[in-house]
């Protein structure tokens, strides 16, 4: 089917392939600039000559366009951004040139990535070809327990149905404790959707969705929610009553384990941050942890605030203070380290624990690194021990 789409994003790696492709093509205005935003955050504040060309490259098109652009500075991490900024409402068909677009389903709309190739031609034609993909259920009941976040739930499912587990899906999360998820909780979760191959993450919306919607959002929007009678291509049940805090091991996200089984691992770096654990919620429960205490003597521990409005709102509640007097590292928002760019790079041989999506071989630095994926809580633990720790004792 060929689909309208109601919103288009991509950032600084992603759109200057784009535009390099519309200039080939010798089209020269994109079909509507009232719905395209590009976000400078992946190597931003630019680490090198090359970083900042492409910056320039993006920010002179959307200028000529008349396209939204957040600089460095102004927005942040994109998937975080988009919907504190209330472009992101439900029934909305979003499309991204970046593979974790589908964050924005936790919103109750249909959000996708897409290679930069795509991207140019959805930016010359408002429209892209998909096929229809088929739906999976994932059902989370249950009292989510002490230490344990939206991070740890989907961490838990990817090692159980694999990254290949939801390939080309719509992967719809209901239960009570989705319910009882917060709003960072479900971003978190339909985020990582993609890191079980699904073509989407989606959450129906209920009254916890239209309150953050209308705290941000002043347009119409229509919601949307499957039949009671849909058929699912699979439906996978969890009982999150007794699951731990998660850890996945190198060098996939679902090589997941609870994290009693790998306490005492040690790490030289731990991150918090990206766009899927930068959120207050994941800033509040690290200072939370942190405050008081010091980041382990030799264990290096950055922090990243997801957007400058997240900077902000950290600051006035005193958590940087908590950051900084523990020793951690606070940068500006940036995609940066998840995926290797700058503000974190690691070295031959070295270890991460990190809230970023993904650890595959090479993906935060040297080929020889690795990287282990946890919660914010479980993080911060870590980074008081300076050896993978259960956030459970310091809660």
């Amino acid at each position: 089917m060929t689909a309208k789409i109601d919103l288009l994003l991509a950032n600084d790696i992603t759109a200057p392939i784009a535009i390099d492709e519309l200039d080939r093509a010798g089209i020269d205005r994109i079909f509507d600039p009232s719905s395209v935003v590009f976000v400078a955050d992946h190597m931003v504040p630019a680490k090198d000559i090359n970083a900042a060309n492409l910056c320039h490259k993006m920010r002179d098109f959307a200028k000529k366009q008349g396209a939204r652009i957040y600089e460095a500075g102004w927005g942040g991490i994109e998937h975080a951004l988009l919907p504190e900024e209330g472009l992101i409402v439900p029934g909305m068909f979003v499309v991204g040139a970046d593979s974790h677009t589908c964050t924005y389903g936790a919103l109750g709309c249909f959000a996708t990535g897409v290679g930069s190739t795509d991207f140019a031609a959805a930016l010359a034609l408002g429209e892209l070809w998909f096929k229809v993909p088929e739906s999976m259920k994932l059902i989370f009941d249950g009292e989510i327990g002490k230490g344990v976040m939206g991070k740890d739930l989907i961490l838990n499912a990817i090692n159980r149905i694999g990254v290949d587990g939801a390939n080309y899906r719509a992967l719809e999360y209901e239960g009570s404790a989705i319910d009882s998820l917060s709003m960072d909780g479900r971003l978190t979760m339909c985020n990582m959707a993609i890191e079980a191959g699904a073509k989407n993450g989606i959450i129906a919306p209920d009254a916890k969705t239209m309150d953050y919607v209308r705290a941000r959002s002043k347009g119409p929007f229509r919601t949307h929610a499957s039949d009671p009678d849909a058929q699912y291509a699979e439906i996978v049940e969890f009982d999150v009553t007794d699951m731990g805090p998660q850890v996945a091991l190198p060098h996939s996200p679902a090589n997941a384990k609870p994290v009693s089984e790998v306490v005492g691992s040690e790490v030289d770096q731990v991150v918090i941050g990206s766009c899927t654990n930068g959120r207050m919620e994941d800033l509040r429960i690290a200072a939370r942890i942190l405050r008081g205490r010091k980041v382990h003597p030799g264990l290096r521990c950055i922090i990243i605030p997801a957007t400058q409005k997240l900077y902000l709102q950290a600051l006035g509640e005193g958590l940087i203070e908590a950051f900084l007097m523990a020793n951690a590292i606070v940068s500006t928002p940036t995609c940066g380290p998840c995926l290797g760019m700058h503000m974190g790079v690691l070295g031959e041989g070295e270890v991460a624990l990190s809230t970023t999506n993904r650890n595959f071989i090479g993906r935060m630095g040297h080929r020889s690194s690795k990287v282990y994926l946890a919660s914010p809580a479980t993080a911060a633990a870590t980074a008081i021990e300076g050896r993978i720790a259960d956030p459970r004792g310091f809660l």
